[in-house]
């Protein structure tokens, strides 16, 4: 006990540790506040060590310095950090799914930076409407009478279900009863929207005699929709949405389409999987569709809503349009996205996620090339190599279908794959790659161009590190 009361006695007072010095030259570029509690931090972690009896010797206050130095990294390190997608799965929703243009960056530096017209008419200098600067755009592209946006997807299912089928029965296939991710059930969302599910048909089969024989003086709603994370494959049928929209205005109900990812344009024409267009949906005669924008669009977190005049001003209507609305820098970097999609290849060529999607494999392994060859000048005792490989679309998009892709492989040395990926997380610029066939892969469909230099910092920084021994077998994947 006597020693413990030493050893607690030799502790420094913050006071001195105050005047060392290296705190004073932390005091010259950070609060005093930040470095008082980081050195409290120290010497009450010190304090703890003593008293459990893991200190035998008085503690050096070179060794409390370092302990706070270390913690004022961590308190100047922000929890929502930029990283480098080296995953392949392009709308990464961990990740954030689409990275925004920079015609949409620049627009929200700019707005964010002082005031902005969100709600002030210029023309006429009283109060105006937020959604005003969107609604035309969605419109216009889309085909649409009318568009209007809140601030996902999932808000704007259930707005509309709440605006147009509160109290009534909302018609949906029994293969459409979606789950998604963060526990995003559609019969939960239909429930809270107030209106009735009636499901018909079976989880493969649903025929558009199931919806009519549904339909019944209660129903307001025929709902179509996308399975986007999961396909139904073998002995199916499924309606689409021209036959229910047809059906529904026979007996005058309103038809649905809800899109989940949803794109702007054909995207076969890129080579891509066929995807459901929103404009195609607004052409079969859907009276409302809604899709996110963060997803396929390759713009901000929002959910869009296009359709009918009379249902878009019944959404703007209902009380939970104000719970829902979006903000200014959403709708300065959705604008700005927009505007990318007056034409189809300013829209490829200027969104990152749509030119991720588009790159053809030849040049994804051009790149590859040249990154490799930085990663082995980097590390001449790693062994890196350039192989064929699959990513995905992600975000909802293009469920189970397989892209065609490029990674370099990489089999660390001196530390198994595990930790290899669990060390690139913790990087200065972290790198989320994947693991397969016992090789780290860092797949350059998702590797952005100017990620390239950090990236190489990265791994390099891992590959020194003392750690476990690593297989550095052959690539079981094949090399291009």
């Amino acid at each position: 006990m006597a020693q413990t009361n030493e050893l607690l006695r030799s502790l420094p007072s913050i006071a001195v540790l105050l005047e060392h010095n290296e705190v004073e030259e932390w005091l010259v570029g950070l609060p005093r506040s930040a470095v008082v509690e980081a050195l409290r931090i120290a010497v009450d972690a010190a304090r703890d060590a003593i008293l459990a009896g893991d200190a035998s010797d008085p503690i050096d206050p070179r060794d409390l310095l370092a302990h706070a130095e270390n913690v004022l990294v961590d308190l100047g390190t922000p929890s929502l950090r930029r990283v480098i997608n080296a995953t392949g799965i392009v709308l990464h929703t961990g990740l954030g799914r689409a990275p925004l243009c920079d015609a949409a960056i620049e627009a929200i530096a700019e707005g964010a930076a002082g005031y902005c017209n969100l709600e002030y008419e210029l023309d006429t200098g009283s109060r105006g409407s937020r959604i005003a600067h969107v609604s035309a755009e969605i419109a216009k592209l889309t085909g649409a009478e009318a568009g209007t946006v809140v601030n996902n997807n999932a808000a704007a299912t259930l707005l509309i279900l709440h605006a147009l089928a509160d109290g009534r029965e909302t018609v949906v296939s029994r293969g459409h009863l979606i789950e998604i991710g963060g526990s995003y059930r559609l019969p939960d969302v239909m429930r809270a929207g107030g209106t009735i599910l009636t499901e018909v048909g079976t989880t493969n089969r649903t025929r558009i005699s199931d919806y009519e024989r549904a339909i019944n003086d209660r129903t307001a709603v025929l709902l179509n929709v996308h399975t986007s994370n999961y396909r139904i494959v073998g002995f199916t049928e499924e309606t689409g949405i021209a036959a229910i929209a047809e059906l529904a205005h026979h007996y005058n109900l309103l038809a649905v389409d809800d899109l989940g990812s949803g794109a702007m344009f054909d995207l076969t024409t890129l080579g891509l999987p066929d995807e459901p267009s929103v404009r195609a949906s607004i052409a079969a005669g859907a009276d409302l569709v809604c899709f996110s924008g963060d997803k396929l669009l390759g713009g901000p977190q929002c959910g869009i809503i296009a359709g009918r005049r009379e249902c878009i001003e019944r959404l703007h209507a209902d009380p939970l349009m104000r719970t829902y609305r979006v903000g200014k820098m959403t709708l300065l970097a959705l604008e700005a996205t927009l505007r990318h999609y007056r034409d189809q290849n300013d829209a490829v060529e200027h969104i990152p996620a749509l030119a991720m999607l588009a790159a053809t494999t030849e040049e994804l392994a051009g790149r590859a090339g040249a990154l490799c060859e930085q990663l082995q000048a980097a590390m001449p005792d790693e062994h890196f190599f350039v192989c064929s490989d699959v990513a995905f679309a992600g975000g909802g998009a293009m469920p189970a279908r397989e892209l065609p892709t490029v990674v370099i492989q990489w089999r660390p040395a001196r530390m198994s794959t595990e930790s290899a990926t669990s060390a690139l997380r913790h990087a200065d610029v972290p790198v989320i790659a994947r693991v397969r066939d016992d090789a780290v892969c860092l797949d350059l469909r998702t590797i952005r161009r100017d990620d390239e230099e950090d990236l190489v910092e990265s791994v390099a920084s891992v590959g020194v590190a003392d750690a476990d021994e690593g297989d550095d077998g052959d690539t079981s994947l094949p090399v291009l």
